[in-house]
């Protein structure tokens, strides 16, 4: 009889320990699932704050007066060439992105700014940048979900607090900005 509760001891422990393997295989493959699409919203709002400064050359050309607003773009980039976190990141790029209606009601005041071919060409690739970042954005908050699920149910919840594994945040449009960024005339 005891063989029998010996063999029962370990079968739950082998049990237990393939358990808690493949929970935290599949807490680790849901992280790098979030932080790999962290990267591809990262790259896209790399490409927006790259394309935003040719923007502003070219409407600082037409309307060289509008310097509160060329500084307020100088500032916002600069404070998102410092970020280190998504949080930051995020944080800075709302503040970038409150700018931009600023500049287009500029450009606005300008018929041959609007129609010049430059303005509309990277008014162009800031459009598609914003749709692809809108794109980015919904697959890191679904692989958000699907990492924060895993982080919250019961019992992988255990073995992620034993593990030490760290909530991560969604990317949440701030409610200001959300219908104030339209590019085109």
């Amino acid at each position: 009889m005891n063989i029998y509760i010996i063999l029962g001891i370990a079968v739950f422990i082998v049990i237990l320990l393939i358990y808690i393997i493949r929970t935290f295989n599949e807490l680790v493959k849901r992280r790098n699932r979030v932080n790999t699409q962290w990267a591809q919203v990262d790259v896209q709002l790399t490409c927006r704050a790259d394309l935003i400064p040719n923007l502003v050359e070219i409407v600082k050309a037409y309307a060289l007066h509008e310097k509160e607003i060329f500084q307020k773009f100088a500032d916002a980039r600069n404070i998102l060439s410092k970020a280190h976190s998504p949080e930051q990141t995020m944080k800075a790029n709302e503040l970038l992105s409150s700018q931009l209606p600023g500049l287009f009601a500029i450009a606005e005041n300008y018929p041959n700014l609007t129609t010049d071919s430059n303005f509309i060409s990277l008014q162009s690739k800031l459009k598609g940048t914003e749709d692809k970042l809108a794109y980015a954005r919904q697959f890191y908050n679904d692989a958000t979900l699907l990492y924060k699920d895993k982080l919250q149910q019961f019992p992988s919840n255990v073995f992620a607090k034993m593990f030490n594994f760290e909530d991560m945040p969604y990317y949440i449009a701030n409610e200001d900005n959300k219908d104030k960024i339209k590019i085109g005339f």
